[in-house]
């Protein structure tokens, strides 16, 4: 059974790998890999415009906080001025911790140019690849459709396609047709030159065997009824001729 089975499946593959090579379509296959390869890459250019997006919001944020910074310290300045320098330590204290906060965004924000940067030389060597596929493309649509144009040619100039096929057929009917009503015609004629039509023309319509025979009956018959009317004419008549003679003065 596992025997069958593998065989089975071996030939269930191979039907189903013929059909999807006859319903496959090498120029669509050709547009459909195209279109797959224009769509990554707008997912690319997506992911490009995703990266700066979030670098300038962090550039803004890096903004407000550099203008906390300055007002921070423009703080310090005015509470030291008065004397008041716990006011003051505060205001750098804050400070300090903002301008830490500074130098994280500044990391962030220079990881977020070196990606933007990377994905940007991605989306040009993809875009170039894809527009010399596109070329290589149309090449291979064009080649494709001269090479099928030229099996067509060569299947009608050879009578190997279909339709050519079918033509063929058509013709040997044709000639099987002319042939059988030629021996037929020859049949009629031999039959017309040995008198066969004649001989039933004769015998009339429904004559078979049996009226041929019955035929032959009546005329012998016929012909006894004649005899013996000669002869009762002949003993009439005062005698009897010799063998093979005619009475004298008797009709012939």
């Amino acid at each position: 059974m596992a025997g069958m089975g593998g065989r089975f499946s071996t030939i269930w593959k191979a039907k189903v790998s013929k059909m999807l090579d006859k319903a496959e379509d090498p120029q669509e296959t050709l547009d459909y890999s195209y279109e797959q390869q224009l769509q990554l890459l707008q997912n690319v250019k997506k992911g490009i415009a995703d990266v700066v997006t979030s670098k300038k919001r962090l550039q803004l944020q890096q903004g407000k906080l550099e203008q906390q910074v300055v007002k921070l310290d423009t703080q310090a300045r005015q509470a030291l001025s008065q004397n008041r320098e716990d006011l003051a330590r505060a205001a750098l204290e804050r400070k300090s911790l903002i301008q830490n906060e500074l130098q994280s965004l500044d990391s962030q924000v220079t990881e977020l140019e070196g990606q933007q940067q990377r994905l940007t030389e991605n989306e040009q060597k993809l875009r170039a690849k894809i527009e010399s596929f596109r070329t290589k493309k149309e090449v291979m649509k064009a080649q494709y459709s001269a090479a099928e144009a030229q099996v067509q040619i060569s299947e009608a100039a050879t009578g190997v396609g279909e339709q050519m096929a079918d033509v063929g057929l058509a013709m040997q009917r044709a000639q099987d047709k002319t042939e059988q009503m030629r021996a037929r015609a020859a049949a009629v004629e031999e039959l017309e030159e040995a008198g066969t039509f004649e001989d039933l023309t004769q015998l009339g319509p429904g004559s078979d065997d049996l009226d041929r025979q019955l035929a032959q009956l009546s005329s012998g018959s016929q012909v006894d009824d004649e005899l013996t009317r000669l002869r009762a004419e002949l003993g009439s008549g005062g005698g009897q001729a010799p063998a093979g003679e005619l009475p004298k003065g008797g009709a012939a």
